[in-house]
């Protein structure tokens, strides 16, 4: 098991909230070993606590003074009323873990009117992996904790594509067409790293427009993509209104990815090494609490900064290359870029192994910028 950089809120209840395989049953009980654990995925016990919710506070010894974990809190979502009495009356600590927000949210925007907090968890991070980082490794299997312990990485993706997300649709109820949902996200593996243009998903896996936009709403709500908007601050330049797409994980990506004899391997590899900088990126912002907004910027003729980092923390701009040697031509969004935000601070993430500048802008191989990422962000 690796250390991860989460931490508890002090003795604040709170929401732990992350994709199915990314560790947040096995940090808690690591974490909080004297804990209650009330486990929701225990048919028994699900089935009592969905008759009766208020049978949660027959579950604590009398006496007890330490954390009480609710895991896959979102399959009873009345439950929150109970954990809010028990907050106020009981002055109990609860951490309530879940793989999407999407039906609590039926109890309001603020979730327990703020008695709890809100946190992340991710894939594992560089920092965490230590000396098991290995950018060649990753940009091939990503940073699911499973992916470090399975004899055979692929197959669990594989399994983790087929079967946990189908699962997970399945318990929410949230289609009745498995086979066009799996259609789809096959093609949506093609927006990976993208403009996003859902009329043109929804034409090559032939399903409505309206389904497709559904669809997507769905990989949010479980938190295994999300659509980064386009950064206009200030714009002085007409920017594009789409956002772009990423699955969460670039090995989940990669297994979504079918490769054939038309797919050109270096577009794929430069499509996972700019989604392995993203993943990165988002988890430290959420996990050491950073703030930063993370956007894209495109300017006329193409001209882009894969992401920017807007926050109390300043601007960040990285742009990001697979390849190994340098072109002026490479720079030329940032250049751009910082034409209208002369505050950013730059950063080029590039395949090499040289750190070096170019201007005002600090140029770093990947395994040092991502190992370091805590540090420059900060």
């Amino acid at each position: 098991m690796y250390s991860r950089l989460i931490r508890p809120a002090g003795r604040k209840s709170f929401f732990l909230f992350g994709p199915r395989g990314t560790g947040k049953t096995t940090w808690v009980k690591a974490e909080f070993p004297g804990a209650l654990y009330v486990d929701l995925l225990e048919s028994g016990l699900f089935n009592d606590l969905l008759a009766r919710p208020q049978r949660l506070e027959e579950l604590v010894p009398p006496g007890f003074d330490d954390w009480i974990v609710i895991d896959e809190v979102q399959r009873i979502p009345e439950l929150l009323n109970e954990v809010h009495r028990l907050i106020e009356g009981r002055r109990w600590r609860f951490v309530l873990t879940g793989s999407s927000p999407r039906k609590l949210r039926r109890m309001g925007p603020n979730l327990l009117a703020g008695r709890a907090l809100t946190c992340s968890m991710h894939p594992l991070i560089a920092v965490e992996l230590g000396k098991d980082f290995n950018p060649d490794r990753s940009l091939k299997f990503g940073h699911l904790p499973s992916v470090f312990s399975e004899p055979d990485p692929q197959r669990y993706l594989e399994s983790y594509v087929r079967t946990y997300l189908e699962e997970e649709i399945r318990q929410e109820g949230l289609t009745r067409n498995l086979g066009a949902f799996a259609r789809f996200l096959e093609t949506a593996s093609f927006s990976q790293g993208s403009v996003l243009n859902v009329s043109s998903v929804s034409r090559e896996c032939a399903v409505e427009r309206k389904v497709v936009e559904h669809y997507f709403a769905i990989l949010e709500d479980l938190l295994i993509a999300c659509r980064v908007p386009v950064f206009t601050r200030k714009a002085k330049r007409r920017m594009p209104s789409h956002p772009k797409f990423y699955f969460f994980d670039v090995g989940v990506y990669r297994a979504l990815r079918p490769a054939g004899p038309l797919d050109r391997p270096e577009e794929i590899e430069g499509i996972a090494f700019e989604s392995l900088v993203f993943q990165e990126l988002r988890a430290v912002n959420a996990v050491l609490n950073l703030g930063y907004t993370m956007h894209y910027w495109r300017a006329a003729g193409n001209a882009e900064v894969d992401f920017v980092l807007y926050g109390e923390r300043g601007i960040k701009a990285i742009e990001v290359k697979r390849a190994g040697r340098l072109s002026d031509e490479m720079f030329r969004g940032m250049r751009l870029f910082l034409r209208d935000y002369p505050m950013a601070k730059p950063f080029f993430i590039y395949g090499g192994g040289r750190r070096m500048s170019r201007g005002p802008i600090d140029v770093l191989p990947v395994a040092d910028a991502l190992r370091r990422l805590p540090e420059l962000l900060s």
